[in-house]
């Protein structure tokens, strides 16, 4: 069965922007037909070229119908033609992580000449510092020598008229001698004013064009990351493709939603929260087997480290309250049928290993679904939940024991469906990965996990398609 939605097309959705998605080769390209011409006034928006059971034909005539279909099966037919070979998309995987790798070895000496331009023992910072410290010695002999001038007209006015000649002539020398050095002081303090600046100006200069190739270099690594994410993404699609066969083709269907409220802005290590998620069917059609994603992933403050093993998602729903563990593609059946325009509501608990370290964590949330006629689709709005991790607080000193009244310890048992976190933390309604950490690594550690998650995304209906086949 093919999958219609690419992996590099969810990718560029909810990762990377559309403009460098453009600049991957034409390898890398979503499969689907040219976009059909504009249905006429009031109809319903045109689906993907398959039909599905029930579903009602977009008014148009039908010649035009006619040309319609040929021109999609004329496109079709020259995609396939031009489609790569997985021999050729797993070289292009494999240039494309050469080339993020490279990015990251430049990166890495970038930021070695970053600190050393930053650092008070850089040649030019070193020169510059002189540089000033002559300065600073030319301004005080030029005060030495105004003062010296100073001193010596005072010491002329102050002879009498009994002062002979020789004291006389002896005091003008003085002060003629004193006026040359003070000059001469003046000059010196100027030309060292001016090689100091020009010192400084180096040093600072080579401190910019320092952060400049840096930050060029950091540029190079996203978007090499961009492209690698994209290839790998082709590569996977390609391969399940292959593995899948036949010629099923899974839909977008956006009117089915999955929307989660009461994410948490931050979790802490050692605590469990609950969160709520919402799953609709906007269809006119009952879907037969609706299925439910939840994916998490996590770094450490650096982005060095992945520390998604510290993180679980468990699951449960009003009819099965008992908290169960997503299966290992991380999807779980939920829900199952769901009739046109019917919700169903699922709970999820993430828990955080108490060895958790700081850091930031991803949650996807996405759904499917698969007829008994061979039909299915994925909700095409992916969305990424982004959250800070807090490493647990140090432990306090234990106080004197006192009596208390027995109280159940916080998330024991079975907690009832719709209430809330065992431990209080900050909630939003769930939105797109965009706050968190400005650092750039933590910030690309994470677009590599967004694409993991939005990878396993895609193909869990697929891959469930196919255990059900094999049944």
């Amino acid at each position: 069965m093919k999958i219609r939605r690419t992996l590099a097309t969810a990718v560029a959705v909810a990762v990377t922007t559309p403009a460098v998605m453009l600049s991957v080769t034409p390898a890398f390209a979503d499969t689907k037909p040219v976009t059909q011409p504009a249905a006429e006034p009031n109809a319903e928006p045109a689906t993907e070229p398959t039909t599905e059971p029930n579903a009602r034909p977009v008014p148009q005539t039908d010649s035009r119908a006619a040309s319609q279909t040929e021109a999609g099966q004329a496109q079709a037919e020259k995609e396939a033609q031009g489609k790569p070979t997985l021999k050729e998309l797993e070289k292009a995987a494999a240039d494309a992580q050469k080339a993020y790798d490279d990015a990251v070895a430049a990166e890495r000496i970038a930021y070695k000449v970053l600190e050393e331009a930053l650092s008070d023992t850089a040649p030019l910072t070193v020169a510059a510092k002189a540089a000033q410290k002559a300065a600073d010695d030319a301004a005080v002999a030029k005060t030495t020598a105004d003062k010296a001038v100073t001193d010596a007209k005072a010491a002329l006015d102050a002879l009498t008229e009994e002062a002979t000649e020789e004291e006389r002539t002896a005091a003008e020398k003085t002060l003629a001698e004193a006026e040359t050095a003070a000059k001469a002081a003046e000059t010196a303090k100027s030309t060292a004013d001016a090689d100091a600046k020009a010192a400084g100006k180096l040093a600072e200069d080579a401190r910019v064009e320092a952060n400049k190739t840096y930050d060029a270099v950091k540029a190079a690594v996203k978007d090499a990351l961009d492209a690698k994410t994209a290839a790998d993404a082709a590569l996977a699609r390609a391969k399940e493709e292959e593995d899948q066969g036949g010629d099923r083709t899974c839909v977008d269907e956006p009117r089915l939603t999955t929307v989660a409220t009461g994410f948490p802005s931050s979790v802490t290590a050692g605590t469990r929260t609950t969160f709520s998620v919402r799953v609709t069917n906007g269809t006119d059609k009952e879907l037969d087997e609706v299925l439910t994603y939840a994916g998490v992933h996590g770094d450490d403050k650096a982005g060095l480290k992945d520390i998604g093993k510290y993180l679980k998602l468990k699951w449960s729903t009003k009819a099965s309250p008992e908290w169960k563990d997503a299966d290992n593609d991380s999807y779980f059946d939920a829900v199952g049928a769901l009739k046109p325009g019917a919700q169903a509501d699922i709970k999820l608990r993430l828990d955080v290993d108490a060895k958790a370290p700081a850091g930031q964590g991803l949650t996807l949330i996405t759904g499917g679904y698969f007829n008994e006629d061979g039909a299915c689709g994925f909700a095409p709005d992916d969305v990424l939940y982004e959250f800070d991790i807090k490493a647990a607080a140090e432990p306090a000193a234990k106080p004197s024991p006192t009596p208390t009244a027995t109280t159940p310890a916080a998330g024991s048992g079975v907690t009832p469906q719709g209430s809330g976190s065992s431990v209080p933390v900050a909630t939003t309604g769930g939105t797109l990965a965009a706050t968190g950490s400005s650092d750039a690594t933590t910030q690309i550690a994470l677009a590599g996990g967004a694409a993991v998650l939005l990878g396993a995304g895609a193909m869990f209906v697929v891959r469930r398609r196919k255990a059900g086949a094999d049944a």
